[in-house]
């Protein structure tokens, strides 16, 4: 089981900020397409995933990254200074 968390607009979209899920994603961009097939609602929220950042077990990662042994997977959009 990983524990996925969205922030900001992706939370919006989705209608969620975070859900347990099990999965046989590899890598991040697997989970992306799991979550994509399940209702249009994330096929939306992840339609362009160049506006998207993820955090493994809270750590900024990439989108190949492997997902063996991780707890926590966290999608956001990029953060701006102010």
């Amino acid at each position: 089981m990983i524990d996925v968390l969205y922030f900001a607009w992706l939370r919006e979209r989705i209608g969620l900020g975070r859900e347990r899920i099990s999965t046989q994603a590899a890598t991040v961009n697997d989970l992306v397409d799991e979550l994509r097939a399940r209702e249009e609602r994330y096929a939306l929220a992840f339609e362009d995933t160049s506006s998207l950042r993820v955090a493994l077990d809270q750590e900024l990662s990439d989108f190949d990254a492997p997902l063996d042994g991780v707890r926590e997977v966290a999608f956001f959009p990029p953060m701006t200074g102010g």
